[in-house]
């Protein structure tokens, strides 16, 4: 009796090339890719390896002059050959898409209801209204969003939540496959958990393959079954999770695990025992919410928080979404007020300072932000964004801080400097634009930074780089550091101490491989447990 054919593939890529119009390399450059009902794949890769460009290949959301050839076959067919309508048909009914920022996709002048309604009444024509209503309810339902919020709009969610509703619109049609680029990196560790498992659920209950890219070896071992590696367009190396992770055999597959390990486990040298470079006391942050004027309600975003920070010491701060990380920082920055408590700089009270002598103080405390296209003008070079600073402040020339700026660059590791200077920040990779970010932040010699999520969307091995780069950097110029983390497992190979905050209070401090081997609070030992780590190495 002859063996059962194999299932058709729900998505089969061979020799696929891609070319965007202008470049003189291809993006894509041969590459092999097949998978099948059911199956969880990750793709991995050092930025510009191509991962994003196969996504969007797969829904030909190519810009217009670019080159796709060789075969592409999605659900048994080729969307090349469709017209327009029939594609806007296999988009929605083969393939669902879940971004990494929803909100490029939501409408906001649309309610979280009519986002469903909307795509269920294009694909789904016979459907009565209150068929439409029930299937979109229950899609909420299934992502855990109540039925209350069904006329909400995507301004009033939190950033997991509109990654939920992501996930209903992707899944409401039931596709054959969900192309999930790089779904949590915005995202806390625990929310991130929780959106991850109800897209993995979702999938399998419709039977959907599941495309993950992502640059967090991590994350694409704990909810995939196989990880596929790419480099310059090719696939280098697929193999099982568990095997990739703990043998890899292409060199490329051995620096990211390697990366990722160090990230995990790295040593950082003792902080100095002299004088606290920074105090926190009692520091509060609370925000009037609306209400009746006689009935005064606050938000208390940081509600007491005492902190000490040394010469040389890193402190790493994590919780959950919403625990008050940012507010911190902000706060700490003199972006948001403060209600109460005390900011001392080299025991100088920040909080009574006024004018000039505020202004002087505010030099010595910088921040890297997560993405660092929001703190660089598009309009300005690279060269420019750096000197502005010392401009706006009056401390150089224009050539002077030309020169300084030319300087850091090279302090960065963005060399020669002259190669640098004039590009504008979208002509950089995100790594070279973090070292940007880190450079401009740098060059009004600060005594404290902070880094608010300042390598989470970075991939492994530009992750390492940059933590790398601060390391060296806080070793020659004495810095202070409070790095901002969703992820436990890099604060605690990065931070000599770690702090976890909850309803805006630290909860629970100390060394970070302690917090990861005997949490004691129940936040932390949530974030524990959602915190996706590397299976050990072979032969470990």
């Amino acid at each position: 009796m002859a063996a059962p054919a194999h299932p058709a593939a729900v998505l089969e890529l061979q020799g696929l090339r891609v070319r965007y119009p202008g470049s003189t390399s291809n993006t894509l450059d041969g590459l092999n890719l097949r998978l099948h009902a059911g199956e969880r794949l990750a793709l991995v890769g050092p930025s510009g390896c191509g991962k994003s460009t196969v996504a969007r290949a797969v829904l030909q959301l190519l810009p217009q002059g670019s080159r796709c050839q060789g075969s592409l076959r999605l659900n048994g067919r080729d969307p090349r050959g469709l017209r327009r309508s029939e594609l806007r048909r296999l988009r929605g009914e083969a393939v669902g898409l879940v971004f990494q920022d929803p909100m490029t996709r939501l409408n906001p002048l649309m309610t979280i209801g009519e986002h469903l309604a909307d795509t269920l009444s294009e694909h789904r024509p016979a459907w009565q209204q209150a068929q439409i209503r029930e299937r979109a309810q229950s899609l909420l339902q299934r992502v855990g969003i109540s039925d209350e919020r069904y006329g909400s709009y995507p301004h009033e969610f939190s950033g997991g939540m509109r990654q939920r509703l992501a996930i209903a619109l992707a899944m409401a049609l039931r596709p054959a496959l969900v192309i999930a680029d790089e779904p949590t990196t915005s995202l806390d560790v625990a929310v991130a958990g929780q959106v991850m498992q109800e897209l993995c659920d979702l999938c399998q209950e419709a039977g959907s393959a599941l495309l993950l890219i992502s640059h967090d070896l991590a994350m694409a071992g704990r909810w995939c079954d196989h990880i596929a590696v790419l480099d310059q367009g090719r696939l280098v190396e697929q193999a099982a999770a568990t095997t990739l992770l703990t043998r890899p055999q292409s060199p490329l597959a051995q620096r990211l695990v390697g990366a990722a390990r160090a990230r995990e486990g790295g040593l950082t040298p003792a902080p100095s025992n002299a004088a606290p470079l920074l105090e926190l006391e009692e520091l509060r942050c609370w925000h009037p919410l609306p209400g009746l004027p006689w009935q005064a309600r606050w938000y208390r975003a940081v509600d007491g928080v005492s902190l000490q920070l040394r010469h040389g010491e890193t402190i790493g701060v994590v919780g959950a979404s919403g625990c008050g990380k940012s507010t911190l920082c902000r706060a700490l920055m003199g972006l948001t007020p403060v209600r109460g408590g005390s900011v001392k700089l080299k025991g100088v009270d920040l909080m009574r300072l006024r004018g000039e002598a505020l202004r002087q103080a505010r030099r010595r405390i910088q921040m890297v932000f997560q993405d660092p296209l929001a703190c660089l003008n598009p309009a300005m070079t690279v060269g420019e964004a750096i000197a502005d600073p010392l401009l706006i402040h009056g401390l150089a020339s224009p050539s002077a801080a030309r020169e300084q700026a030319r300087q850091w660059l090279e302090a960065v590791g963005l060399q020669p400097p002259e190669a640098f200077e004039a590009r504008l920040p979208r002509q950089l990779s995100g790594g070279q634009q973090q070292r940007v970010a880190i450079a401009r932040a740098l060059v009004l010699e600060p005594q404290v930074l902070l880094c608010d999520e300042s390598v989470s969307m970075l991939d492994a091995e530009v992750q390492a780089e940059v933590l790398q780069l601060l390391r060296s950097l806080q070793d020659r110029l004495g810095l202070g550091l409070i790095f901002v983390t969703h992820d436990l497992s890099v604060a605690s190979g990065f931070c000599q101490r770690v702090v976890v905050l909850d309803g805006g209070q630290i909860v629970e401090e100390g060394p970070g491989d302690q917090l990861l081997s005997q949490p004691q609070a129940a936040i932390t030992r949530t974030l524990v447990e959602a915190c996706p780590r590397l299976p050990a190495a072979a032969g470990a």
